[in-house]
């Protein structure tokens, strides 16, 4: 089973390999009739059919699933002369910075550098609206698509979402509105906009910038039912589930009507082992965002905090209309530049991310041996990055990727609707 295959993989194919992160396009193309975006046992989303599918269907979803296709920046929408490193790919300008507004830098994860762009984009009518996520009202751990038409509205829905989350659910809808658009979202749902750009040429024309965190991977919704647990609280009793936010990184904060719990982030995320990250998340060769027009980072020595501090984002700027928009942002106020950094400083801050990118070249080849198949990368030259390591370490990576191929532990369940208690 090889995503290059002349038959498309199913959706369930796609789910049982590992490679589905439940963005929701596949939803959103053919419809809900056809295909339903559930919550699993497990705490993923992931898309099962109605009916089944027609071949045509599996080949557009096949096009455009981020599992199964991913690139990297396009050189035409890059300025002359933008440097590409090999891990960090293009940046036509890298810095470190906070959003301009104090209450925006307090009340955002990190430096809230995301939001002050979202609301400028706003403010000074570049866009009439903004796709992100945010809290689900009346369940306040669970995440859902939003679409923001003013500052507010952007503020409201900001801060980290550690799980499940499908900012694509209905992008049909938002490209409908036939209106100027900015996306807020994970690096691989801006893979999965760029894979419908060469299917709908109203990606193109409608949606005028995308913006992105830099991912340390998505947690299955298992992992805040932990927390619960732990608290003895269940989640119909929820009035408030914040993973982070209020100085950075803030504290996980809990509440029902009775009583309030917090947990620091170093408390909540100490074991590695326990973190739930998605399958797809482990072996994603764009965690940083390179197809994104900015993409914003946490900012800390060694890739964790020591305590709080006021809030810094590290700022990787892609693409020329990404520069225009940073150099805009800054002359009006709306983000504030401390200082410029480099690619280096980078791999200081985010550690993880440079030993993840010169890994999954390494990880593919053990996929494949297993039988699995293996997301096509462009512009993304994980092979060169694979060839910073020796050759020990890139056989250790097969091999273990191999191994937990082989005992299903880099795939998923067939996926199905958890019972309606879930």
């Amino acid at each position: 089973m090889r995503a290059n295959d002349d038959h498309p993989l199913t959706t369930q194919q796609i789910v049982q390999a590992g490679l589905c992160i439940g963005c929701g396009l596949c939803q959103s193309v053919v419809g809900e009739d056809r295909l339903a975006l559930v919550l699993t046992p497990e705490g993923r989303e992931r898309p099962v059919p109605v009916d089944r599918l027609s071949r045509e269907e599996d080949e557009i979803i096949n096009a455009i699933c981020p599992g199964l296709k991913v690139e990297g920046a396009r050189q035409a929408e890059l300025a002359p002369g933008t440097p590409v490193d090999t891990i960090w790919g293009p940046a036509a300008a890298l810095a470190v910075g906070h959003a301009g507004n104090p209450d925006v830098r307090h009340r955002c994860s990190s430096g809230g550098v995301l939001t002050a762009l979202g609301q400028y984009l706003l403010s000074s009518g570049r866009v009439d609206f903004i796709l992100h996520v945010k809290a689900k009202p009346g369940f306040p751990m669970r995440t859902e698509q939003t679409l923001s038409f003013d500052a507010e509205a952007v503020l409201e829905a900001a801060g980290s979402r550690y799980g499940p989350a499908a900012p694509l659910l209905d992008f049909e809808a938002a490209l409908s509105r036939e209106r100027p658009f900015a996306v807020i979202a994970k690096p691989c749902d801006i893979n999965a906009i760029r894979n419908l750009s060469q299917l709908d040429e109203r990606v193109a024309e409608y949606l005028r910038y995308t913006l992105v965190f830099v991912c340390g991977g998505a947690s299955d919704l298992a992992k805040s039912e932990e927390v619960l647990r732990d608290f003895g609280m269940t989640e119909d009793q929820l009035r408030l589930f914040r993973y982070r936010g209020y100085g950075n990184p803030g504290l996980t904060c809990v509440e029902t009507a009775e009583r309030s719990e917090a947990l620091t982030y170093r408390d909540m995320w100490a074991e590695e082992s326990k973190w739930m990250i998605q399958p797809r998340c482990k072996i994603c060769p764009d965690a940083i965002g390179e197809a994104a027009d900015i993409a914003a980072s946490d900012f800390w020595p060694g890739g964790g905090p020591t305590g709080e501090d006021e809030g810094f984002n590290g700022i990787i700027v892609r693409t020329a209309r990404g520069r225009e928009l940073f150099d805009a942002a800054i002359a009006d106020g709306a983000i504030v530049i401390d200082r410029e950094t480099t690619f280096r400083e980078f791999d200081v801050m985010q550690p993880h991310q440079v030993r993840k990118k010169r890994a999954v070249w390494a990880r593919y080849q053990g996929m494949a041996a297993a039988g699995l198949p293996v997301p096509e990368t462009i512009d993304l030259r994980i092979d060169a990055c694979a060839r910073q390591n020796d050759a020990a370490t890139n056989l250790r990576e097969a091999r273990g990727a191999r191994l937990r191929a082989r005992e299903g532990r880099l795939g998923e369940p067939l996926p199905r609707r958890r019972n309606p208690k879930g």
